[in-house]
């Protein structure tokens, strides 16, 4: 049922958030750095220097956004994408791989309704840290160099946002559109990871089903799940580090402005070269792939359906 899904679906991505959010955080400073002002050398650098800057829970900055809106996320994703199959499918018979292709799309394109805002409040807060860091650093160079009196000063306190005041700056500046910023290159990442991941999990959780009728093994589905994300995240990446770059508000010393999505892709190739594009991408496919294996496990044993089933014995 519909509402199944929908909790299925919302409870994966919770599990799954909570788990690998840190290198998600990670993966976004590691984006965000450009040449000359590189604060971080590699995840567990970066990693460690959060926790040294920001305490252990400045790895989770913009959690809360995540966690609150990546239940609707889920759950339109891995529904949308159950509905678009049952749709194209012909009498029950076997998809094409077109076709499932075709339902990834729509997934995709379904999903960015809450992935733009979402990921647009996450940036913030998550490269919040970076940029004051990084002012720090800079301030504390420029104090060494004109005198050690200055040196021995008091470093300014970072002044932390919350996702509700940038929300209302967003909504009072710009209004709706302001909170939707980078949805082109939202959907350039998002529609291709769907039309990549969703037919590639399909069949390779097939390969685990001894019968057609019957579901294959969780460690399957998690597996699978693992693989597909990972695959299809790495193959995306370059689309997320433009789309990372477009939604950050904020930007280091000297870090360059985008006007748009062949603004910021000219400047990336020309000033950083073209491996710029696979920045973080071992981190997103570490993200990405026991997120999508967690989702994937909770979403096809049904936890909600048996929940949903309980309801009624339990009220008679």
């Amino acid at each position: 049922s519909l509402p199944a899904k929908l909790i299925n679906g919302g409870i994966a991505g919770l599990i799954g958030v909570t788990c690998v959010f840190p290198i998600d955080l990670a993966k976004t400073r590691l984006q965000n750095q450009q040449n000359g002002q590189r604060m971080y050398t590699s995840l567990s650098d970066c990693l460690i220097k959060t926790i040294r800057s920001e305490g252990y829970f400045g790895m989770y900055r913009g959690a809360a956004v995540n966690l609150t809106l990546v239940t609707p996320e889920k759950a339109i994703k891995l529904a949308a994408n159950d509905f678009f199959r049952h749709h194209l499918s012909k009498d029950g018979k076997k998809l094409t791989l077109l076709r499932e292709m075709l339902a990834g799309c729509g997934a995709g394109t379904c999903q960015v309704i809450v992935t733009t805002p979402m990921e647009m409040l996450k940036i913030q807060l998550q490269d919040a840290g970076r940029i004051a860091a990084q002012k720090k650093l800079m301030a504390a160079q420029a104090q060494l160099s004109s005198s050690p009196a200055a040196a021995a000063a008091e470093p300014a306190v970072e002044t932390r946002t919350t996702a509700t005041q940038i929300t209302r700056e967003l909504l009072r500046s710009k209004g709706i559109a302001g909170l939707y910023k980078g949805l082109g290159a939202t959907l350039l990442r998002d529609v291709p990871f769907s039309i990549v991941y969703f037919p590639l999990f399909a069949n390779l959780n097939k390969l685990g089903q001894k019968d057609p009728n019957v579901k294959a093994p969780f460690y399957v589905s998690f597996l699978s799940g693992c693989v597909a994300g990972s695959t299809a995240a790495v193959a995306v990446n370059p689309c997320d580090v433009i789309k990372t770059r477009l939604q950050s508000l904020q930007r280091g010393v000297n870090e360059d402005t985008y006007s748009g999505i062949l603004d910021c892709t000219k400047k990336i190739w020309q000033r950083e070269g073209p491996t710029a594009f696979f920045k973080g991408a071992y981190c997103r496919a570490l993200v990405i792939a026991p997120l999508f294996g967690i989702a994937q496990v909770v979403y096809f044993i049904g936890i909600a359906d048996f929940l949903l089933d309980m309801l009624p014995k339990h009220r008679a």
